[in-house]
């Protein structure tokens, strides 16, 4: 009965990397096939190959260990490796981040030239009058669009430096071990989840915008994940913590944002790398449908209570 349970367990865990057998993944190397983790990848024009390879060790027709021969077709599931969470690995796995960097770059440069104008228009407020506009403005007033076109404004050269290169260091790994429709969808619903706590808690009249909310959604995610791979977290976390103390102790900065997002991120991080294989799927985009029907729900409440 032992001996039986044991072999069950072991069916629905991941392998250890070949190079570090404490170190789950779901990701393999695209010549071998032997499973690597994240610090032995190495990115090649499809997926990523093991250092052997590389290096030539398994590259040879019919070399050792690359079971392969000559005129040998490569093994089916080397054509489509996946990632931890299941997703498809990409041949450049960090192409969303750097789409996300590119937009918020983009709307940066569109709030300096078009002004307070225009970023008034597209920040996060609850209700006020906004002179600028010449009336009552806000999510209160049905301008829920505002909700998610404040992720990709900032508040001034330091904010988004700070921002992308949070996002650049953070994000890229993130989005190499999630797939990129996972990533995704983690880095809009902790935005989203920002947003929403800071409308539901914050002053009406009080602006906020950034895609910090997002970004503290990729750091709670990026904790799971270390602990999910069993890796060092003390680095992730005196980052984290870090960033904490300048979110409580610099005036101006919207808290709220930051702990929705965090909290959002953790949530649906934890749901992406621990769902079981046979119920993947339906976990993990069932978290995510559930964290957003939390945040629709927090937005109708606040925008009932301000009408």
């Amino acid at each position: 009965m032992d001996q039986a349970a044991s072999s069950a367990r072991d069916a629905h865990s991941l392998p250890g990397c070949y190079r570090h057998p404490d170190r789950e993944t779901g990701i393999r190397c695209t010549r071998c096939e032997r499973p690597i983790c994240p610090e032995c990848m190495v990115s090649a024009s499809v997926g990523f190959q093991c250092p052997d390879c590389v290096r030539g060790g398994a590259s040879r027709p019919g070399g050792a260990g690359s079971g392969e021969g000559f005129g040998a077709a490569p093994p089916p599931a080397a054509a489509q490796p996946r990632t931890i969470a299941g997703g498809t690995v990409a041949a450049d796995p960090r192409r969303v981040t750097k789409v996300l960097i590119g937009l918020n770059l983009a709307l940066f440069l569109v709030q300096l030239s078009l002004g307070d104008t225009f970023t008034d228009h597209f920040a996060l407020i609850g209700r006020a009058y906004v002179p600028q506009l010449h009336g009552l403005e806000g999510v209160a007033e049905g301008q829920y669009y505002r909700m998610l076109t404040a992720m990709f404004l900032h508040g001034g050269y330091l904010h988004i430096l700070f921002n992308m290169l949070s996002l650049w260091w953070i994000g890229g790994p993130l989005e190499a071990a999630l797939g990129r429709a996972r990533y995704l969808a983690l880095y809009f619903i902790s935005g989203l989840a920002g947003g929403a706590l800071s409308y539901l808690l914050a002053a009406p009249n009080q602006p906020s915008l950034g895609a910090s909310g997002a970004i503290f959604g990729l750091f709670g995610a990026t904790a799971v994940l270390l602990r999910r791979l069993n890796y060092d977290m003390r680095p992730v976390i005196a980052l984290l913590v870090i960033n904490l103390i300048i979110t409580f102790g610099v005036p101006g900065i919207a808290w709220q944002a930051h702990i929705g997002g965090l909290v959002a991120g953790v949530i649906t991080g934890y749901a992406m790398v621990h769902a079981p294989r046979e119920r993947r799927a339906l976990i993990q985009y069932g978290t995510c449908a559930l964290v957003l029907a939390v945040v629709v729900v927090l937005t109708v409440l606040r925008t009932a209570q301000l009408s």
